[in-house]
């Protein structure tokens, strides 16, 4: 498409700064009409600070931005709403006590001739909203029953609901599984058919070759450069990103296994309350042995986070059957208490909601569970406290601005990584992840990655559940696919691949096509 005729929205010299630090420096960007135009880069690079600019969350900056030839000055993201322009950020903007067909209209419910709130109307709005997406959820529901991945596909149906020319898609996928992520990809290339521009920010370099037309790269506030897709490669990308060819994004610890750790046989959990779209464990057996990484494959909704809030002791409650042990001795795990004393440390998917808390530093969040070693005679030892979180801040490479630094101040991959310094420091045996990646950037990735790989060389057990096939592929000796609850495959390195993993996973599951 021509680059002059097609082009949509214009954005020129973008300059801002955060204090004395600047996040954006001359920045030129183009959208053209009807294209996927992807933004790359570490976390920190810029992208999430121009988006900010172009959708009227940050109204002072400099520079210019036009959307169809005329100058725009957002002041507020109403405004960029009101100009076509629709945003779906990667921290989910959602009212959790009110439902889906509340949140997908909120700020423009439908009314009777009266004035008055038309619940009947709001529902069939939302059922349409939601089949027009083709998402398959109950209006009704509050969003705080929902899973992380229900949610993302709200706030997708909310943005297409406004009808807009532009649509922002911040980490779109970060939350979904392969099965979703498919859905997800046909919507977005309906929206090219219509002509509607997306840009498309996303940290999985393998989603780009299935939507992206163009992808402009950012690092340390600048744009690197601009490149046609389909003509460039992963390794090129990565370059761009962070200055350096990462030659080796999944490392190879060549670990001995040094026997069985984990030993799970028969598990089962009957909750007391049933929750929709929850797969409680259904006569589970796996096992992980010392110095073994042993992924979690599955669609949403499989029963991979349920197994390991089990494992964690913070699953469903009801009756349970089944064995668990770790080194030989049986468990009881009631309570995540239990199981961090029996030396199993829990990364959960949801960060900002299950792991950290955000308004405390990151002093206090890495030190929450293990407390206990920095006490004695019921009186806490500062020093040694302060001298542990240095030293985690140190080995984890954690970019802060210290350890009072508040921990909503920092990048997803710190975040992430702060969460990781926490289990270290109750010294587990047994490391259950899940999705340990999501939303973090490639560099971030590489570095957890490098981190894995030498705790299961030091001994450690490791058993994650993640949505990127690539990255089980990469980092897992063995993987087990879960369908509804059950193992429905056992792979081992040497046969696993995404094309038997997904088989495994959707085979006669008719939420194959959710």
């Amino acid at each position: 498409m021509d680059s002059s005729s097609g082009t949509l929205l214009q954005a020129r010299g973008i300059e801002k700064s955060f204090g004395g630090v600047r996040a954006l420096r001359g920045v030129d960007f183009e959208l053209r009409r009807g294209e996927v135009h992807a933004l790359l880069g570490e976390n920190g690079a810029g992208k999430s600070t121009l988006v900010n600019v172009l959708s009227g969350v940050i109204p002072d900056y400099e520079g210019r931005v036009e959307i169809g030839g005329r100058e725009v000055a957002f002041r507020r993201p109403g405004d960029a709403q009101d100009a076509g322009l629709a945003t779906i950020h990667q921290e989910l903007d959602l009212v959790l006590d009110m439902t889906v067909a509340e949140n997908l209209f909120l700020g423009r419910e439908p009314r009777t001739a009266l004035r008055l709130f038309d619940r009947r109307r709001l529902l069939r709005d939302a059922e349409a909203a939601l089949e027009e997406a083709g998402i398959s959820l109950d209006p009704s529901r509050k969003v705080r029953s929902l899973r992380v991945g229900e949610r993302q596909m709200v706030e997708i149906a909310r943005a297409l609901s406004l009808d807009a020319r532009i649509l922002i898609m911040d980490e779109p996928t970060a939350a979904l599984a392969d099965a979703e992520v498919e859905h997800l990809f046909s919507v977005v290339r309906e929206l090219r058919q219509r002509e509607v521009s997306v840009i498309y920010i996303s940290h999985r370099l393998e989603e780009l070759e299935e939507v992206a037309d163009r992808a402009t790269v950012f690092r340390n506030g600048e744009v690197v450069g601009t490149v046609e897709v389909p003509k460039s490669t992963r390794g090129q990308l990565i370059r761009m990103m962070v200055g350096q060819p990462v030659s080796e994004l999944y490392p190879d610890a060549g670990v001995e296994k040094e026997g069985e750790l984990l030993r799970v046989e028969g598990l089962s959990v009957r909750p007391r309350r049933p929750k929709r779209g929850r797969s409680e464990p259904r006569d589970v057996s796996i096992n992980v042995g010392r110095g073994e990484i042993v992924g979690l494959a599955g669609i949403m909704g499989s029963g991979r986070t349920e197994l390991l809030e089990t494992l964690f002791g913070m699953g469903a409650s009801g009756a349970r059957a089944g064995l668990v042990s770790l080194e030989g001795e049986e468990l009881k795990l009631g309570s995540p208490r239990q199981a961090i004393a029996a030396g199993i440390g829990f990364v959960p998917e949801d960060r900002k909601e299950l792991g950290l808390v955000l308004e405390q530093s990151v002093n206090s969040n890495t030190t929450i569970a293990a407390l206990r070693r920095f006490a004695r005679a019921g009186l806490m030892n500062g020093s040694r406290e302060r001298e542990a979180v240095d030293r985690t801040i140190s080995d984890l490479n954690i970019r802060a601005s210290g350890r009072n630094a508040l921990v909503r101040t920092l990048s997803g991959g710190n975040q992430q990584k702060v969460l990781f310094g926490r289990q270290l420091l109750i010294k587990p045996r047994l490391l259950l992840l899940d999705e340990p990646t999501r939303g973090v950037d490639v560099g971030a990735k590489a570095e957890i990655y490098r981190l894995l790989s030498g705790l299961a060389a030091d001994g450690m057990g490791i058993l994650m559940a993640s949505s990127e096939l690539p990255e089980l592929l990469g980092m897992c000796d063995r993987i087990y696919v879960l369908r509804s609850g059950r193992i429905a495959a056992e792979l081992k390195a040497s046969e696993a691949s995404q094309e038997a993993i997904l088989e495994a996973a959707t085979a006669g599951d008719e939420r194959e096509a959710v």
